[in-house]
């Protein structure tokens, strides 16, 4: 049997604990998604959002349905015209197979639009425990769940069938006094260790106590501020349609392209 990467239980524990005021980064992931919505030019009668943190998304999107992103997901076959998944996948056991899941419940020519946690998330922090860890028990455990790097997104989006895939990341750096702000931080925002694999019992001191440390000795400002990096990749496709662009059969062109940037052809031997 393969292994679990989350304990769902711990992750609902975590996220009901959530503080409004600590979900900065999700209003922000958010708040960027409905930028984008207003550059696609359609109107879109029956969507959906996906998202572990529903109480950011209340009210935002006139008649959208909110779905949790426990899997299999809540969503019938061909229902909406645009689907939102905001920033769960990172969680997710099986991302790809959310992405399917999502693309079935569009219609056809519907509009898919997803951001959650790349790579870059937490890199300072991660190598810090890491080393701190290394250091006072001389051993590593899991702590933060792994995330998706933007050059394999725009495929995973294939793999799941939409069509025009686009995956794009910016990324945020948030300062904090010290690492033990940043983690307490992350543990307002609902984001405390939920992998299936974590330690289950209590860090000891002596390993967060070393990792901020580290992480001051490395990163810290002139003030002594130390600044935690969160990536936000953007995905978007939609459900394949006859309407839509499609790529031209190989061989079809009817125009040279040394003719079109007035320059001279050389052919290479085979």
């Amino acid at each position: 049997m393969q292994p679990r990467l989350t304990d769902t239980a711990a992750l609902a524990r975590n996220r009901q604990r959530a503080r409004q005021e600590a979900l900065f980064l999700f209003q922000t992931a958010r708040d960027d998604l409905q930028d984008r919505l207003t550059l696609v030019n359609r109107t879109f009668t029956a969507p959906a959002i996906v998202t572990g943190q529903p109480q950011i998304w209340r009210g935002t999107l006139p008649g959208a349905r909110l779905v949790a992103d426990s899997d299999p997901l809540a969503l019938d076959q061909q229902a909406h015209d645009l689907i939102l998944h905001s920033h769960a996948l990172h969680w997710a056991e099986d991302p790809v197979g959310q992405l399917i899941q999502c693309r079935r419940a569009l219609r056809p020519d519907g509009f898919f639009l997803a951001s959650l946690f790349g790579g870059r998330t937490l890199q300072e922090l991660r190598a810090c425990l890491a080393t701190a860890e290394a250091e006072v028990t001389g051993g590593l455990s899991p702590r933060i769940a792994p995330m998706a790097e933007i050059r394999d997104m725009g495929g995973l989006l294939q793999r799941a069938g939409f069509a025009l895939p686009v995956a794009d990341a910016f990324a945020l750096t948030v300062t904090y006094a010290s690492a033990l702000h940043l983690m307490r931080d992350l543990r307002a925002m609902g984001e405390a260790n939920a992998l299936d694999a974590r330690l289950r019992h209590p860090t000891r001191r002596a390993v967060l106590l070393r990792a901020a440390e580290i992480y001051g000795e490395a990163h810290a400002d002139a003030g002594g501020r130390i600044p935690a990096t969160f990536e936000i990749i953007v995905l978007t496709g939609w459900a394949p349609d006859e309407s839509q662009p499609q790529p031209l059969r190989p061989g079809s062109a009817k125009a040279r392209l040394a003719d079109a940037l007035a320059t001279r052809e050389t052919k290479l031997n085979d």
